[in-house]
C-alpha cells in the first residue's frame, strides 16, 4: 500500500499534480445550500418529532438529537462568521432545536452573514491567521481556512444526521454530491423495465 502523506503531496507537487484540484468556496456553497434544500423538503416531509430523534452518545454534551444537531450546523456558521468579524457570538439557546420552520430561518440569516463575509473581507486578510479561542482550544487559522472549514463541517454533518434518521427508519433520496446541480452533469432514476 502507498502512503502519501500531505508534506509530500505539498513539497513534490510536480510529481503529484493529477492530485492537485480545485474546488472553490462557491461550489461548496452551491451544494450546502442545495442539501440544506433537501433535508428542509425531507424534514418537513416527516415533520417535527424527526429533529427529538436521539442522536445517541458521543464525545461530549453539545447535541442530544437531531434538532441540536441541524441547530449546531447554522450556529456553527454563523459564531465563525461572528469571530472572523470580532462581533459577540450568538447564543446557540436562543434558537429553537424542535421548531424546523425556525432553524431553518435561522439557517438563512447565516448563511447570509457567511455571504457577506465572503463577499467583503478585503482579499488581502483572507490568508493572514488570527487566534481564536473555540471551545477549549486555541485556534490559529486564516479566514479561508476557517471559511472552508464551515462548509465542509456542515457537509460532514449532514451525512452523520443522514445516517441517525437512516437508522431510526427516516429514509430520503441521494444527497450525493455528483447528484447535485453543481458543476453541472444530471442525476435521473431510470424507469423500471417491464
Amino acid at each position: 500500500m502507498v502512503v502519501i502523506k500531505y508534506r509530500d503531496l505539498h513539497l513534490n507537487y510536480r510529481r503529484f499534480w493529477r492530485l492537485k484540484m480545485q474546488i472553490s468556496l462557491s461550489d461548496l456553497m452551491a451544494y450546502t445550500e442545495w442539501e440544506r434544500r433537501k433535508w428542509y423538503q425531507c424534514l418537513r416531509q416527516h415533520g417535527e418529532t424527526v429533529l427529538r430523534i436521539s442522536v445517541g452518545p458521543h464525545r461530549d454534551d453539545r447535541f442530544e438529537s437531531v434538532g441540536d444537531w441541524v441547530r449546531h450546523i447554522f450556529a456553527a456558521e454563523i459564531r465563525y462568521v461572528e469571530r472572523l468579524g470580532g462581533r459577540p457570538l450568538t447564543d446557540p439557546a436562543s434558537i429553537p432545536n424542535d421548531n424546523i420552520e425556525a432553524i431553518f430561518e435561522f439557517s438563512q440569516r447565516s448563511r447570509k452573514e457567511l455571504r457577506n463575509l465572503i463577499e467583503t473581507l478585503p482579499a488581502p486578510e483572507w490568508d493572514t491567521p488570527a487566534d481564536y479561542k473555540i471551545l477549549n482550544y486555541h485556534v490559529k487559522a486564516t479566514p479561508r481556512k476557517i471559511v472552508t472549514h464551515v462548509l465542509l463541517h456542515e457537509i460532514r454533518h449532514w451525512a452523520q444526521i443522514a445516517t441517525v434518521l437512516r437508522l431510526n427508519g427516516v429514509v430520503d433520496e441521494f444527497h450525493d454530491f455528483l447528484g447535485s446541480p453543481v458543476m453541472g452533469g444530471e442525476w435521473k432514476r431510470e424507469e423500471a423495465q417491464k
